[in-house]
């Protein structure tokens, strides 16, 4: 017997008003593995973590989270999810010990057990030192820890993180992804959203590129990646050598759609194997008297997939892509169980 995914969607939409937040988004998350979701401000990754969480309903399509309905059977569904938000939804005027013993109540865990549970998700998240402080004196990166902790306090069977990292600095987002990773070891479903493109890259074994509200590639990095010929080698041409020579001589090695960028004299061609043919392509450019400013090879990154896929970046803003997301709720109604 197959066991099904931790999450299913299937033409999924949403408006607010006149605006299209999600537009047939189709998504499948297998239990124990770690999806990105990645996409602009705007595509309709805030709006789908709320459907999957039971903060709002769709207007259309169906979705099923642990293997239930999440509006026939919203109570269940929280019982076996947490969700940080991009946020941090505590409260400043208790310690992060009370914080979290507090998150325990809500569940209505016996009083000893959620002590226990606060206690080792404090270490677990390396804020023993803080336990004590009221949250209103820590970083901003450890409210997001301690936020993550919130979530963690039933033990997850999917844990829902959108834009986790934004706003951390590095030391600080590396710690997140060392924490997520973590989680995935230990077998936890993550769902996570980002348009910090190497953060999917680093933690996610599949992903999903959401744009303007619907699915439009998918698959693991190195996939998406191929998409658009694995390997470039890019050449920026001295002042004086022509353009469309170096690109004559240069045609029989592409292995599919040449770069240029006329003003900066730069081209990028995908090739396969490209550490083997950069002598010859050089030979070849030096026979027709093209003179190189300068050469390197390099795969292409998530951005440069992103770009190719849907013409502008990944960090464009939402008025650019036209797509809004409504402002986030209240997360505290995830935790708590009806």
């Amino acid at each position: 017997m197959s066991i099904p995914p931790a999450i299913l969607a299937e033409g999924v939409q949403k408006s607010y008003g006149k605006t299209r937040a999600l537009a047939g988004l189709d998504l499948v998350a297998e239990a124990g593995s770690v999806l990105g979701v990645l996409g602009p401000n705007g595509a309709g990754k805030s709006t789908a973590v709320r459907i999957f969480t039971t903060l709002l309903a769709p207007d259309s399509g169906r979705v099923e989270v642990a293997g239930l309905d999440v509006t026939r059977r919203a109570a269940e569904v929280r019982t076996r999810i947490g969700l940080a938000g991009q946020y941090a939804a505590v409260d400043e005027t208790l310690t992060g010990y009370e914080n979290l013993v507090m998150f325990g109540q809500l569940y209505h865990l016996p009083g000893a057990i959620a002590k226990r549970r606060a206690h080792d998700l404090l270490e677990r998240l390396d804020l023993v030192e803080a336990a004590g402080r009221l949250v209103k004196t820590y970083s901003g990166g450890m409210r997001r820890r301690l936020d993550l902790a919130a979530s963690l306090i039933l033990a997850p069977q999917i844990l829902f993180l959108d834009e986790p990292t934004t706003g951390l600095d590095p030391r600080g987002r590396l710690a997140m992804w060392a924490l997520i990773q973590e989680l995935a070891r230990t077998g936890t479903t993550i769902f996570l959203t980002t348009q910090y493109l190497e953060e999917a890259d680093q933690l996610a074994r599949q992903i999903a590129v959401i744009d303007r509200g619907r699915v439009i590639a998918k698959g693991s990095a190195d996939e998406l990646k191929a998409q658009i010929g694995g390997e470039r080698l890019e050449f920026t041409l001295a002042p004086g050598s022509d353009l469309n020579s170096a690109l004559e001589a240069l045609r029989p090695y592409q292995s599919g759609e040449v770069q240029v960028d006329a003003a900066e004299r730069r081209v990028a061609v995908p090739v396969t194997q490209g550490a083997q043919r950069l002598a010859a392509m050089v030979r070849d450019l030096d026979a027709a008297q093209i003179a190189l400013a300068d050469l390197s090879l390099r795969r292409p990154t998530l951005d440069d997939v992103f770009l190719a896929l849907t013409g502008h970046t990944a960090t464009e803003t939402k008025s650019e892509t036209n797509e809004v997301d409504k402002p986030a709720e209240p997360q505290f109604a995830t935790r708590r169980p009806a």
